[in-house]
């Protein structure tokens, strides 16, 4: 995959930067594994905005992902590699030997044509959903899963990867994109590779309604605000934010405030935080 340029004839475009999709080989979405989605603009049951700075956009329809890969030892052949507009990674629609069609994420490297295999019999090949148990330590993974059987839930975005760096009785440890060091349970299943797409990070989206077209509205600062809609609003001119830290739109303190629990059950499988620190137990 490559970056497309483009000829700067209006201003926004001088700067603009897309993909060139040479990775794509089909762009017709198998109509079984769509389903409608329903835009919602943050809103909750109530009406009222719970998340905001969303709406409008592009309609698409949602690709159903088979995040489980739970079909052992049945071969399946890679027929096509897709855009899938709900997330940064390309798709892969592979059909298994029994006719069976589903969605993967595509891994970097993947082609029309490869044969795929689930299960503790795969081959450590890339595209193969295997145990973690079943896996060299110092390989390459992603869409890991948490839990058993649950699905993967780690690394999934454009470029990602995991390394696993040990296997010691019921669980293995991984270095996770973030540089996070943690624990998962070794028999929880991965799939071999990087996440393929991973020059999506260089693109430029050049202008504002392009944001727009992603169902993204506007986001505006605070301190610009009126003291009655924003508690960094207010004061003659620019007046900084007028508090002793930076706060959310309801005066809690944000960018910084430690918000994870201290007793969370889960910190006892964190071997070493993404900013380098050992998690105390």
């Amino acid at each position: 995959m490559g970056i497309k340029t483009f000829n700067p004839y209006t201003p926004s475009r001088r700067h603009m930067t897309s993909s060139d999709f040479a990775e794509i080989t089909c762009t017709t979405p198998e109509k079984s594994l769509l389903v409608s989605l329903n835009k919602n603009s943050g809103r909750n049951a109530q009406g009222k905005i719970t998340v905001r700075h969303q709406g409008g956009g592009s309609r698409k329809k949602y690709r159903l992902i088979d995040f489980k890969r739970r079909k052992d030892g049945v071969p399946a052949t890679v027929k096509t590699i897709e855009y899938d507009p709900n997330r940064t990674a390309n798709i892969a629609l592979i059909c298994y030997a029994d006719g069976e069609k589903s969605y993967i994420l595509a891994p970097n490297g993947l082609t029309v044509g490869t044969t795929l295999m689930n299960g503790e019999a795969a081959e450590v090949k890339v595209g193969n959903c295997l145990p973690l148990a079943n896996i060299p330590v110092g390989t390459q993974i992603h869409n890991i899963e948490l839990y058993p059987g649950k699905g993967g839930q780690m690394v999934r975005s454009a470029g990602n990867s995991a390394q696993l760096m040990a296997k010691e009785g019921k669980f293995a440890t991984l270095r996770l994109p973030s540089g996070e060091m943690r624990m998962v349970p070794i028999i929880c299943r991965a799939t071999i590779g990087q996440v393929g797409n991973i020059d999506h990070e260089l693109i430029n989206i050049g202008k504002a309604g392009r944001k727009r077209h992603m169902g993204i509205r506007p986001t505006v600062r605070g301190a610009v605000m009126n003291p009655n809609d924003h508690p960094h609003g207010g004061g003659e001119g620019k007046n900084g934010i007028g508090r002793p830290g930076p706060s959310t739109p309801w005066g809690k303190p944000a960018l910084g405030l430690k918000t994870r629990k201290k007793k969370k059950q889960s910190n006892k499988m964190i071997i070493r935080r993404r900013d380098g620190k050992a998690i105390s137990k």
